[in-house]
């Protein structure tokens, strides 16, 4: 699998990134539906052989445990130097002022108890996994410039915001000499575009580097619309996600089986390479819990979408309120 860089950065991801969120102890957290370290396994075997490089994971990610299953199967599979890890900060890990947010000390605090989950000294993309409104932005880009030039990442990103927040923190680093964001994960699927209004031009015009997450809204893009399956049953975030135009949403599901048939492939190949074509992203991040999910993925990058095709798959498309933030 080719690797990219990230926006304007020297940092080289693969072209698909395995997203982490599907591994960690089911009974820590919201995420019922994750898949302990013996399940897990086989899918970061797979990933590494595929030739994917990249892994992204969050300190709150079935509180902590999906680090500490990343960082233990890396190292079973993988040399540190050969993969680009990925975490993110924000999220509450446990009561109190200091368990959650975006302020000096939390930073620091989770930032070394990421480490030592993930088992290493550094993590190579360190992300605020959302914007926090009640501290004061030069105080979180500065604290994430401290922790790159304490070498414990070595590069910053950041995750679901308004353009103008993340122009905001992006214009602090730059002012006072501070580390900038090299990329911005945010939502984009085939149903919910309404990142290509303000965030990807934004990111194209400055060099930021795109790895959406949800890039197959949570699998609705990769089968019959009304079919449940246990993750969608008992992934509460989830729910929240894609129920606002639900016809408009369902004649673009129709559309990407249409392609897809047409051309003899999954579903999910062809969701995955509408997205990976878009001109802003850099890779997108795709959850496995099935080995066909790792191969569809790898597959999707090299799968050319037509003009006609895209023209297809868009067509449908409504404006959506923002939600996922």
């Amino acid at each position: 699998m080719r690797t990219v860089n990230l926006g304007n950065s020297g940092l080289q991801v693969s072209a698909v990134i395995l997203g982490c969120m599907s591994y960690g102890d089911p009974k820590l957290g919201s995420h019922e539906w994750s898949v302990g370290l013996d399940e897990s396994r086989p899918f970061f075997k797979q990933a590494i052989e595929l030739g994917i490089t990249t892994f992204d994971t969050a300190n709150v990610y079935s509180l902590g445990s999906s680090e500490e299953i990343t960082g233990q199967l890396l190292g079973e599979f993988a040399k540190r130097e050969d993969v680009v890890i990925a975490t993110k900060v924000h999220g509450a890990m446990r009561p109190g002022p200091y368990g959650h947010g975006l302020s000096r000390k939390s930073i620091m605090n989770e930032i070394d108890a990421s480490l030592k989950r993930l088992k290493t000294d550094y993590v190579d993309l360190y992300q605020i996994h959302r914007f926090d409104p009640t501290v004061p932005i030069e105080e979180t880009m500065e604290a994430l410039h401290d922790v790159v030039r304490a070498g414990k990442a070595r590069y910053i990103g950041a995750s679901s915001m308004f353009a103008w927040q993340f122009g905001q923190m992006q214009h602090a680093a730059l002012l006072n000499g501070w580390t900038p964001f090299v990329s911005m994960q945010d939502q984009y699927n085939l149903i919910n575009r309404e990142e290509e209004r303000e965030m990807h031009p934004f990111c194209l015009e400055t060099g930021v580097g795109v790895i959406p997450w949800s890039p197959l809204a949570r699998g609705k893009l990769t089968r019959p619309w009304d079919e449940i399956t246990k993750r969608a049953d008992t992934d509460a975030f989830g729910k929240s996600l894609y129920q606002q135009t639900v016809d408009s949403d369902k004649k673009i599901v129709d559309a990407v089986a249409a392609v897809a048939e047409a051309r003899g492939v999954p579903r999910a190949q062809v969701a995955l390479a509408w997205v990976a074509q878009q001109d802003a992203v850099t890779a997108p991040i795709v959850g496995a819990t099935k080995a066909n999910h790792l191969d569809d993925a790898a597959a999707a990058v090299e799968l050319e979408l037509t003009d006609a095709e895209l023209d297809q798959l868009e067509e449908h498309y409504v404006p959506h309120a923002l939600e996922g933030f």
